[in-house]
Formats: C-alpha cells, structure tokens, sequence
C-alpha cells in the first residue's frame, strides 16, 4: 500500500451508518467453502470446529462478515447443495451445538454470518421427496415437485421418453424416471441438476409456506441473512414445454428461456424481504442470478433482494474493454433499480482468478491487481477463500476428481476447492487439519501447496495476504471519513495504453493497467497500488491503484 490517508481523506466523524441503512452496502464478505477451510477433527474433511477455530484468522481480514456454503445434510452428491434437511446440521460437519458456537464466537468478533439457501432443489433422500416417489402418481406429496407422464416413441411404448427436451447443468437429460421399469408408476421428475436433486415445484403454495419456514428457523437462531443458490430459477415456464433447442444449460439456465427468470419468481422475493425485515436488525438476501446485467438487476428492486452476484463481471478475463463493457453495463443497472452491483472474481464454482488470468508469475500480478480494484468499486465485495493467499487453480488429478460435474459433463470445479494450506510444514496437510494425526485431505493438496501458506504470508509485508488486509482496512476508512458513500457509481472508460479507469465519484477512481507498457495515472493521490510504484505517477502493466483526486 502506498499514499497518504490523511493527506487524502480528512475525516468528517461519520459513522458506516451515517451513510446508509444497511451495513451490506459497503460491506466485504468473505466466502468460506466448509469443506476445504479447516478440518478440525483429523478426518480430512472441512467442518464447523475447524472453521470456529480459524474464525480470529478470518477477522484479522478486517472483513465484515462469512458466506458459508452447505453444511446441512445431505448425500453429498453435489457437496452439499443436495440438501436432505435445511434445518440441520450434517455430521459430516459437525453438531448443531457446534453451529452455535460458531455464530456466537463470528458475533462476539465483529462478523456477521450468512447462509446458503438452495430453494430450487433438494436432495431425492429428503423426506418430501421420498414421500412422494412412496404416494405414486396423482398424489398430493407429488404436487410438491415436477413429476410428470413421459412421452411414447411408438404406439406399442409406455413413456419410455422424457416428457420435454431440457437439459441438465451437469450434461445429459433433466428428467429421470421415478419408478424405473415399472409397469404403473410411469413418471418422470424434473432435476436441472445431478438426478440426485429434484427440482421443487414452486407452483404449489405448499413450496413457498415449506420455505418461509425455514428462513425463519435461521433467522430465529440469529444468522444475518442468505445467500439464495440459483435465485432466477424456482419456477418453470407453465406446462414445461419444449426448449428451443436441446443444449445443456452450463451457462447459468441461459441458454433454455423456460427453466428460470419466470415473473412469478419476484414475488417470492417480496415475500421473503417482507419477512427477512421483520427482524432487527434486518436480514440480508443476496442472490445467485447468473443473468445479464439488466434482468439481474431486476431482483434487487427495493422490495426484493438486497443483492445481485454481479455474474457478468466473475467470469472475466484480463481484458480492459471487456471490463469497461461490463462495468457500464452494471452501471446502468443499479441506476435503473438502485442496488449497487456486489462484487466477485471467485466463487467456488469459478476457475481461480490467478490461472484465469494466465498462471505463473503473470497470473499472480494480475489477480493482486484485479482485487485491489474490486475493492475500491462501489458496492459489496465477496472474497473466496484463499483468494488472498494467492492461490492459483489445482489440476486435480482425474482419479481424485470428485465433481458430478466432470463425471456427467466433462467439467470439473474441483480445482478451485481444495483443502486451503495453512503451513508450509505439510504435516497434518499443511496445517488445513488440527489435532496429533490426520487422514489425507478429500480433495489432494499440490506437493507444494506450502509455499502459499497463510502463516508464512502473515509474516511477509509483500504478500497478497498483507495487500488484501491493508486494502480492506484502508475501504473501510475511506467509508467512515465518506470519500466512499452508498450512493457511488461507476464512470467505466478505457485510455491510452489499455489504461483501465472506473471513477468510483468526482473525488476517487480506480485504475487498473491492462496493457504491455508504463501508463500515466490521472493527476491526484495515490493511496493504494497492487504492487509498489516504481516511477511516481506512472503504472506499471499488471498492476492497480486507487487514486483520490486533488
């Protein structure tokens, strides 16, 4: 970090809520993948001790609070987001017990804690769904999900076809058979995803009352609010008609118009916002909607969502134009429907940024730079764990791979969620497991996952780790004296030499350097740069700064 603060931001003794009601309008959120965060009983898998553990680790970030993916049972088919009971906790994991130690220890530090919610499907082993495949066709409990007759290729057959076209996420077909070969039971169920997750049928009230239930079973134990998985979807098109076309929707439901996005879906939200304020403080809603700019925006309208991943911009690579394209884009969103874009360039589901941005020494550079200037954009930021550390994408070994992606589609997500390393030492697998003995990790770590450890950057003034907590320090300072404030844009522009600017207010911008050459910096202060400035007022290529105007 480099600059002057006080030089730069005179302080006007206002508070974060001087600025705004909600505290998630500036917030930085970090996401914690349970699984490969910490494993504190030695079995090799994440869970909520290891997690309680490392929790000062995380406030040490200076974040405001943790996205925790599922933790609640499940078969794990899909790690997780194949949940059996929404109001529990899996063994796997740890206790209920444990989760409430968890959310008092995050409290007592100063981090907020939301949840994952999956509304679009559930688990085949959870009770409902069982219930139903138990009751047969014409039932009520098959009301609760998509069963439907399938279709005949011939006179002589006996829906021996699905009753539609669409195509699962994870490659192939969206419907199974519900009683395979039976001579009676003749119907299909809907899964967009693995068969091992039905899709609910949010067309039966029963749906909607069977959620708003657990929503406030969360919310009651104190948790700060949801992030809703696959938020645009819910409802299907009426009468499940055929597709456009048959390809396999990989882009977010996109490519088939009549999985997601359906009208009806807003006013789940309505309902839930009214609810989740209903509390005090308020509940966060942050949502998946892995839509374009324009249609995503229109679920954080004030009386739904608060929050909008913005999709468009996680998936980017190193490319100035692209970013101002996208940029603008969601600019013109949040002045339509007010809610600030919530930033990201990692999730769990996303190839790290590092090898995103093309690997090795370069790839490094650039992901520092490229957080940096996440984090001087207007609005929330979500980091991925071990996103500050570095890491770079792992090419699991194909044996090892564990992703039902990879075994129905070809592609794998597993790169992007192994074990964090913790150590150098790689005793008790870098550090990720705790006690006297561990099994080996359920994804493998690289022989040389140590060199990105957490411990060895803390004690490093130049890490990534040192950057992101300088940075996330020096946000939070700039939002307290108000040079950052709620109500910040974003002018996107590209200049000469592939010279990145995204002016945040009058009074600051953001700059990345996107080209192959030293670029001039607009005039002013510079209070932050991804890597030291070697000639004043000039950026080097792959590198960023936050610039306060004179």
């Amino acid at each position: 970090m480099s600059g002057s603060l006080s030089e730069a931001a005179p302080s006007s003794g206002a508070s974060p809520e001087a600025h705004d009601g909600g505290w998630w309008q500036s917030a930085v959120i970090y996401q914690v993948y349970p699984r490969s965060f910490a494993d504190g009983n030695g079995d090799g898998v994440g869970d909520l001790a290891g997690l309680t553990a490392r929790l000062p680790y995380i406030a040490s970030l200076g974040v405001d609070g943790i996205w925790m993916t599922p933790f609640q049972p499940s078969p794990q088919v899909d790690q997780g987001y194949d949940v059996s009971d929404y109001c529990g906790v899996d063994p796997l994991f740890g206790t209920m017990a444990e989760f409430d130690a968890l959310l008092e220890l995050a409290h007592s530090l100063g981090l907020r804690v939301l949840l994952d919610v999956v509304p679009n499907h559930c688990s085949s082993a959870h009770p409902l769904f069982q219930q139903a495949l138990a009751a047969g066709p014409g039932s009520p409990e098959r009301e609760m999900f998509h069963f439907v007759e399938g279709r005949s290729s011939t006179p002589d057959s006996l829906s021996d076809l699905p009753p539609n076209n669409w195509q699962s996420v994870f490659g192939g077909q969206a419907w199974s058979r519900a009683a395979p070969g039976s001579p009676t039971d003749t119907e299909w169920y809907l899964h967009l995803f693995s068969a091992g997750q039905p899709d609910w049928n949010w067309r039966n009230p029963a749906v909607g009352d069977y959620f708003e239930g657990v929503l406030r079973f969360w919310f009651d134990k104190g948790v700060d609010g949801l992030r809703i998985d696959v938020a645009h979807a819910l409802f299907k098109a009426d009468g499940l008609p055929d597709a456009p076309s048959a390809t396999a929707v990989v882009d977010g439901l996109r490519s088939n118009p009549l999985v997601s996005d359906q009208e009806e879906v807003h006013e789940v939200y309505r309902r839930w916002r009214t609810l989740a304020e209903k509390y005090q403080p308020h509940r966060l809603l942050v949502g998946e909607v892995n839509l374009e700019p324009a249609r995503a925006a229109r679920y954080t309208r004030a009386d739904e969502m608060h929050q909008a991943f913005a999709f468009a911009f996680v998936k980017l690579g190193w490319d100035a134009a692209a970013w101002a394209s996208v940029g603008a884009e969601l600019e013109a969103a949040r002045q339509l429907h007010g809610a600030a874009p919530s930033w990201a360039l990692e999730n769990h589901d996303i190839v790290r940024a590092v090898t995103r941005f093309g690997g090795g020494e370069p790839g490094v550079r650039r992901a520092r730079a490229a957080l940096l200037a996440l984090l001087g954009l207007p609005g929330a930021a979500y980091i991925y764990q071990g996103q500050e550390l570095g890491l770079p994408e792992v090419d699991v070994p194909v044996d090892a791979r564990v992703d039902p992606m990879w075994a129905r589609g070809g592609i794998t997500r597993d790169g992007a969620r192994v074990p964090l390393p913790w150590t150098e030492d790689p005793a008790l697998n870098h550090g990720f497991s705790m006690g006297s003995s561990a099994a080996k990790p359920w994804l493998p770590q690289p022989e040389d996952w140590g060199r990105h450890a957490a411990e060895t950057q803390q004690q490093d003034p130049g890490s990534t780790l040192a950057l992101v907590t300088a940075a996330v320090g020096l946000r939070r300072q700039l939002w307290e004296q108000g040079v950052f404030t709620a109500h910040d844009g974003g002018s996107w522009r590209v200049e000469a030499g592939n010279l990145l600017i995204c002016e945040r207010s009058p009074r600051f911008l953001v700059a990345v350097a996107m080209g192959t050459e030293p670029v001039r910096l607009p005039a002013g202060t510079v209070l932050a740069s991804a890597a030291p400035l070697e000639t004043d007022g000039w950026l080097q290529p792959d590198n960023a700064a936050w610039v306060l105007r004179d």
